[in-house]
């Protein structure tokens, strides 16, 4: 019975996703299954968790075949990690979803569609066999796209034609990689592969297969020079969409690069070189293009490129002390980033628009509410001692040990540049008197929603600034768990272990 709690999480959301299509037509239906759904999916990651925590890894083979041969699903102490915090931050979402998402959206299947997004963000998470993270990639990309859409405004469309030209780019060059991974060893089992990779003869093949890997994961990762699609799309959805991909679409492709780079092509200087690289280029291109923006959500969308490369330099340098630093960032990106999408949405319904240039007065009008907005800010700063800090401190350490001066540099000129956004937008959008806005006939503005609706805009902002204060303020957990999975990253052989026990 425990070891299908593995299965849990995914098999629920599917659940949800095809119970939530019978109530096509019924929006007031479908919000409360999705929220109370959410609840359902952190109780299940939460226990998948504390079963890996407690037990160790955990698999399951599909229809009994061993691995290598069936379909394996694996969940070590990062994938549990991760799938527990896509519940959190998918349970926020729904409330935020229930809110600010208009019903003529809510009726072209926004939750089911929603719900199938989560299934596949899950799904390559927990998965052990690498042609089905392409399969579970696709549930991702063909979800999101309809997500963009959904509403068909000319914005939309636009964002969307980036959006989904570039991640389909991604997928065939994903698709070509496993091609000449399986060609090179025939096989697709991922701790298999992590057996055969190294003792294959023609590493030229290996390093083209890994290339074509670290582009293919790049693009989705949004890393420089990859990243263009990004604040060109992410801008362009409802708020609700904007923190579910901001939050978990581009660490989905981080994840990847982390197990594919720790697993399979493992000790290559001349990968970790290029990720040094790419990780400096991405610190620096994030910050300076945060600093001419004019859209929050334009701001948001460079600053998540920006911190990607904290991940990315992490991963690079390899050690310990560096992926101890990558996965702390890592989760309180996650939570973070979902936050900040959904707080310009709410600024959005209070003033009727996202120009920077225009708002203003904020902190006079709503008081609490900026307070409240924040807490997330100081975060994303990393002033000590919020979630944002942490991590930081790793990786400085870790670029120290290594000798590697200019990432270590650019991580603080990637923080000050951060600081810069940040008091620029508090400035602006808080604290400076605000254009007088003609009013619009047709929005439905925050002070004149319901108690209700308003409750459902601030209770899921509330409840991730909760989860970022115990992150920063709990550090010493986080770190126990970020500790925990860098060391299971460091020593695959307990992945492979647990996978396939036979092996020596």
């Amino acid at each position: 019975m425990t070891e299908q709690l593995l299965l849990y999480p995914l098999l629920f959301q599917l659940l949800l996703a095809i119970l939530l299509m019978f109530f096509w037509t019924k929006i007031n239906v479908q919000k409360v299954i999705s929220i109370v759904g959410g609840f359902v999916a952190v109780f299940l990651s939460g226990l998948l968790f504390y079963e890996v925590w407690t037990s160790g890894t955990q698999t399951v083979q599909a229809a009994s075949w061993k691995a290598p041969f069936g379909i394996t699903f694996v969940a070590d102490t990062l994938a549990a990690t991760l799938v527990l915090l896509t519940a959190i931050s998918g349970l926020a979402v729904s409330f935020f979803s229930s809110a600010s998402v208009i019903p003529a959206r809510l009726r072209f299947g926004y939750f089911p569609i929603y719900h199938f997004l989560l299934l596949g963000l899950t799904g390559a998470f927990l998965t052990g066999d690498i042609f089905n993270l392409y399969v579970w990639f696709e549930i991702i990309i063909i979800s999101s796209f309809v997500l963009i859409t959904l509403g068909g405004e000319k914005a939309q469309i636009e964002g969307a034609v980036k959006y989904f030209t570039l991640n389909i780019l991604a997928s065939i060059i994903f698709l070509t990689a496993i091609a000449v991974l399986y060609g090179l060893a025939g096989s697709l089992n991922m701790a298999d592969l992590s057996v055969l990779v190294p003792k294959l003869e023609n590493r030229g093949l290996v390093e083209v297969a890994a290339i074509l890997f670290l582009v293919g994961f790049g693009i989705k990762s949004a890393v420089f020079p990859l990243y263009f699609w990004l604040p060109a799309s992410y801008h362009t959805p409802p708020s609700a969409v904007s923190a579910i991909f901001g939050g978990l679409l581009t660490k989905v492709g981080v994840y990847a690069l982390i197990r594919i780079f720790s697993l399979i092509f493992t000790n290559d200087v001349f990968l970790g070189q290029i990720l040094l690289v790419i990780a400096i280029l991405t610190l620096f291109s994030g910050g300076v293009g945060a600093l001419v923006q004019k859209n929050i959500k334009k701001i948001f969308s460079y600053l998540i490129i920006c911190h990607i490369g904290f991940m990315i330099g992490g991963l690079a340098m390899f050690t310990k002390v560096a992926l101890v630093g990558t996965i702390f960032y890592l989760i309180h990106d996650i939570v973070l980033k979902t936050n900040l999408f959904m707080i310009s949405g709410l600024i959005y319904r209070i003033k009727g628009t996202s120009n920077v240039k225009l708002l203003g007065d904020l902190y006079d009008q709503y008081p609490k509410l900026s307070l409240l907005m924040f807490i997330p800010f100081l975060s994303l700063i990393g002033i000590p001692p919020f979630s944002g800090f942490w991590p930081k401190i790793s990786l400085l350490t870790a670029a120290l040990n290594t000798d590697n001066y200019v990432l270590l540099a650019l991580i603080i000129v990637a923080s000050l540049l951060t600081l810069i956004v940040i008091a620029k937008l508090w400035s602006e959008v808080f604290w400076k008197k605000g254009a007088v806005l003609e009013p619009r006939p047709h929005f439905l503005y925050f002070e004149k929603m319901t108690k209700a609706k308003k409750v459902q805009f601030i209770l899921p902002i509330v409840m991730l600034a909760g989860v970022t204060l115990y992150i920063g303020f709990g550090a010493e957990h986080i770190q126990q768990v970020s500790e925990r999975i860098a060391s299971e990253l460091m020593n695959k052989q307990q992945y492979i272990d647990a996978v396939m026990p036979q092996t020596e």
